[in-house]
């Protein structure tokens, strides 16, 4: 199955009311002013989008609404991962009767998987669910616990997983993510997964990459592409450096919660998040925006 992302991929977040329920009449707008910077694709359900503490109802519900509103203009790809595999099959099916490009999954994070068979194994039955659909492996080790061989998961994927197109690989390892893109002939799309090694990410090769900033900031990264592949080292650095600076800044004082709040700031809201993410109280957020104008964010950010 021939299929490869390019450029910046958005992880996007899920809109939710105050009182922690969907808002998903937001959905729209956030869509039309991602694709209006550049945004080459949706990753949607994932970590950013605060997938796993959503009923499989809510992420059916929020994963429809990304596919209806991007509208082909742009793929979406739909995280499904679950630590029921009942549930992730579900969702994957539930993926491609909606018209979703792709679909992902993480490790099952709970009771996870020992061995690489058993890994594939898991992969095997949510992929099936979804015969039509690329399928992107999700190696987040930092967050499942699952750090198995990827180079040997890949391998047995040729056999059990004909619709393995790639991983999403969000690890600082980059010498793991370049050895990937060599196995199979290149056949492979591995997504750089971390941000604030871009430059990294694509020093190694990566066409593509899945991110959270790429939300609030995406101007500043399309900057450091172009630097890059234009040769000019030093300005992709200056970029680099102030998306480093902009990262820490934001989930030393705040987290995860941080990061959707300062897509709030920057617009659309997209609310609060759900325990055990704890939300910024006004005052935070006050301190978040102080933060941001001090390193000229909102000069260079958008």
């Amino acid at each position: 199955m021939e299929f490869r992302l390019t450029g910046l991929v958005a992880a996007t977040f899920t809109p939710m009311r105050d009182d922690g329920s969907l808002h998903l009449d937001r959905v729209g707008p956030m869509v039309d002013r991602l694709i209006a910077d550049g945004i080459a694709a949706f990753y949607v359900c994932g970590s950013t989008g605060e997938g796993p503490l959503m009923t499989v109802e809510e992420r059916e519900a929020t994963a429809a609404a990304f596919v209806g509103a991007a509208a082909g203009r742009i793929p979406v790809v739909v995280q499904v991962g679950h630590s029921s595999l009942a549930d992730a099959r579900r969702l994957a099916g539930h993926a491609q009767t909606i018209g979703a490009d792709a679909i992902s999954a993480v490790a099952p994070y709970y009771f996870k998987p020992d061995s690489v068979a058993v890994l594939v194994d898991c992969l095997a039955e949510i992929a099936a669910a979804a015969p039509e659909l690329p399928f992107y492996y999700y190696h987040i080790p930092s967050i499942t616990g699952v750090d198995l061989d990827l180079g040997e998961l890949l391998r047995r994927g040729a056999e059990k997983l004909p619709t393995l197109v790639g991983i999403k690989h969000t690890s600082a390892l980059m010498n793991e993510a370049q050895a990937l893109r060599h196995i199979a002939g290149g056949r492979y799309d591995v997504l750089h997964g971390r941000d604030e090694m871009l430059l990294a990410g694509m020093a190694t090769g990566a066409s593509g990459a899945v991110g959270s900033t790429y939300n609030f900031a995406a101007p500043l990264y399309h900057r450091l592409i172009i630097a890059m592949d234009s040769g000019d080292v030093e300005e992709a650095r200056r970029c680099q450096g102030l998306s480093v600076a902009m990262i820490h800044g934001i989930l030393k004082g705040w987290g995860q919660a941080g990061l959707k709040a300062t897509m709030s700031l920057v617009g659309p809201d997209c609310g609060p998040t759900r325990l055990p993410l704890v939300s910024l109280s006004p005052e935070q957020t006050t301190e978040l925006r102080r933060s941001l104008e001090s390193i000229g964010f909102f000069d260079w950010g958008r």
